[in-house]
């Protein structure tokens, strides 16, 4: 059976995942100082944390188009293949919308699935689908299927460490930005029904590491022995290196990935961000 699993770069999945070779990640595009650029493609993450810290301007996402979307589709079914697209969010971006017109438009099985998430949220729905893709004789139609089942098991929590990109990008109100600037206090958002909510708060960077495992502790009644963990960060190496001990410390999961935020996730965060997921 062939299927090819495509994904869009709204997705944070670890490197031992993204070399699939049944698998293809289409980028957004990226606009910074009026060029464009393709995510992941005309730079890498650590590139892309230092343009962030050295732009004048905040760095602008543009949703896949149609016409990329079309494109892949075309090739991939006149190939003979199956194919399985997964997208950020549709409450958060177009890219959702470009799939489908572009499904509609192309004759063959082509299935659109909209992750509800952004990075590592989305990322554990592309891991979810190369799994199922390896280890079962699924259909294409299947594999979906099991991933609608997926859903009330993903969790996500990240914490941007400054707030200056949440509020630039229209993502967090001027008043709430400079009061938390102000008491040095960090939000912890997820994300509920495709779109970003904060749910928590913690004063300082200290205890962040340790409120993320409280919170993926809680939110799967303190059992993760079955559940796969993905853990992120962006140009803070040494933040995460204490998330990363903490994790080790306090969690005993399936898995456990490591993967870094990119671009589209970044644009809007800052480069200093800590994130952590689960699900089956």
């Amino acid at each position: 059976m062939k299927i090819k699993i495509l994904c869009d770069s709204m997705c944070d999945i670890p490197e031992e995942i993204k070399q699939k070779k049944y698998l293809e990640m289409i980028p957004l595009t990226i606009n910074i100082n009026d060029k464009e650029y393709k995510d992941s493609v005309d730079f890498s993450k650590e590139e892309f944390y230092h343009i962030l810290q050295t732009s004048e301007t905040l760095p602008k996402t543009s949703q896949v188009t149609y016409v990329q979307f079309k494109e892949k589709f075309e090739k991939y079914v006149s190939e003979g293949y199956d194919v399985i697209c997964l997208t950020g969010s549709s409450q958060t971006s177009g890219t959702y919308q470009s799939a489908t017109m572009a499904k509609n438009d192309v004759e063959g099985n082509i299935y659109i699935f909209d992750t509800l998430f952004l990075s590592l949220g989305s990322g554990q729905y592309v891991i979810k689908a190369c799994e199922l893709f390896e280890q079962n004789n699924l259909s294409a139609g299947e594999i979906v299927n099991k991933l609608e089942e997926l859903r009330s098991s993903v969790n996500l929590f990240f914490v941007p460490f400054t707030l200056e990109y949440l509020k630039e990008s229209g993502r967090l109100p001027s008043v709430v930005s400079f009061v938390g600037n102000v008491l040095n206090i960090k939000p912890i958002c997820t994300m509920v029904q495709g779109k970003n909510k904060i749910v928590s708060k913690v004063r300082g960077t200290k205890q962040i590491a340790t409120k993320l495992v409280d919170m993926i502790l809680e939110a799967n009644g303190n059992d993760l022995e079955s559940k796969i963990i993905t853990i992120g960060y962006g140009s803070n190496e040494l933040d995460f290196k204490k998330l990363k001990e903490e994790v080790a410390k306090r969690l005993k999961a399936k898995k456990i990935y490591i993967t870094r935020g990119g671009s589209c996730i970044c644009s809007h965060t800052g480069p200093e961000i800590l994130a952590i997921s689960s699900s089956y």
